[in-house]
This record gives structure tokens, sequence and C-alpha cells, in this order.
């Protein structure tokens, strides 16, 4: 498993609502849903919490805007955030204490 070192000020799990997303990035809320279809990746960038309700990841969007043209850049963001995930961690090995 390769280890990542997030870099300072990007931090990740602050997932916002479309209102927060759109004045984010400078764009309608029917714009955020053309980019969910064909820009972003579900569960990464965004998710669903239920059928109605979608949250977007906020580090990634601005990480986004900042690195539109530049997709290896904005994959590495991809690539610690996935790193930063309780379920991408090692595990601990040893004995439980009592």
């Amino acid at each position: 498993m390769t280890s990542f070192n997030v870099p300072q000020g990007l931090a990740f799990g602050n997932w916002i609502r479309k209102k927060e997303a759109a004045k984010i990035i400078g764009m309608s809320t029917h714009t955020l849903k053309l980019y969910r279809k064909k820009h972003w990746t579900e569960n990464i960038h965004f998710l669903y919490l239920n059928s109605r309700t979608i949250r977007y990841n906020e580090s990634l969007l601005r990480d986004w805007i900042a690195n539109r043209y530049c997709s290896k850049a904005h994959q590495r963001a991809i690539e610690f955030y996935l790193a930063s995930l309780l379920s991408n961690q090692q595990k601990k090995r040893g004995r439980k204490s009592k």
C-alpha cells in the first residue's frame, strides 16, 4: 500500500450542499448537475445521501477549480482524499488490550 502525505491546507470530509457548491465554483446548480454527469466521480466529488439529497466534497471542488486544466494535479488530490479515508488506513497489528 502506498502512503501519502496530505498537503497542509487540503483537509477532507467537509461535505456541502449544492447551493454552497455552486457559489464556490461560481456556477449554477443546473451546471453542477451537468458536471456530475460528465466530469465528476460519484463518492469522490459528490455523493447521494438519498434519492433527493446530494453533498459535494468542498476540498475537491476547490482543487478542481484550481487545477481543472491540469488533470494530473487534480488526480493527486483525489489520491490524497482516497488515502485519507479510514477504510484505506492500514490496520494496526498486534494484540488487543483487555
